[in-house]
């Protein structure tokens, strides 16, 4: 697993072994491609984080900043491992379960990532549409923002009033949902 592009582009990752599925190049380079402009001094917030991939990608191609947050004690090492490895500035990793985060947390973000492990049996945990249906993910998101997660390819896109889904792609067995805020008249 390597950075795609920007200024540690190349650059090989770390992945912990407490990470089975990290998000692939391929699909990394379809989100930034995407992206564009809108990474450019965002701050970003890279919930489940767990190699840091996302977040370093966007800190490599000219985010201000990102907040990664994980809470696998493993997970957070090896991001701080792959942010001194890559010499990219304004990278904070947390230890932290992400719904305990965001109730504490106050700052906004421009692009939050969020990749948590897929639905695999019936009766898993739908991380992607509790954070969507709950109260605490909307408050860190910039009005204009996007909260972009990464889901199995079989699942649905997880729908709720506050959020607008902007684009689903599916690459292999992988979607990447764009969702933006209802903004309220």
């Amino acid at each position: 697993m390597r950075i795609i592009a920007g200024t540690a582009g190349r650059l090989a990752i770390k992945v912990p072994s407490a990470v089975a599925r990290p998000t692939t190049d391929f699909v990394r380079q379809a989100v930034f491609s995407i992206l564009g402009e809108r990474v450019d001094n965002a701050r970003v917030l890279d919930l489940f984080a767990g190699s840091g991939a996302l977040g370093l990608e966007a800190l490599s191609r000219g985010a201000a900043s990102c907040v990664f947050v994980d809470e696998h004690r493993q997970a957070a090492q090896v991001i701080s491992e792959n942010l001194t490895k890559s010499r990219l500035d304004g990278g904070r990793v947390v230890r932290a379960e992400v719904s305990a985060y965001l109730r504490r947390e106050v700052a906004t973000y421009d692009l939050i990532f969020a990749d948590p492990p897929y639905l695999k049996q019936p009766g898993d945990h739908d991380a992607i549409g509790t954070l969507l249906a709950g109260e605490l993910l909307r408050p860190r998101l910039a009005a204009d923002g996007w909260f972009i997660a990464e889901v199995a390819a079989h699942q649905p896109s997880p729908a709720a009033d506050a959020w607008s889904l902007v684009d689903r792609r599916e690459y292999g067995g992988s979607a990447i949902l764009l969702y933006a805020p209802v903004i309220s008249a």
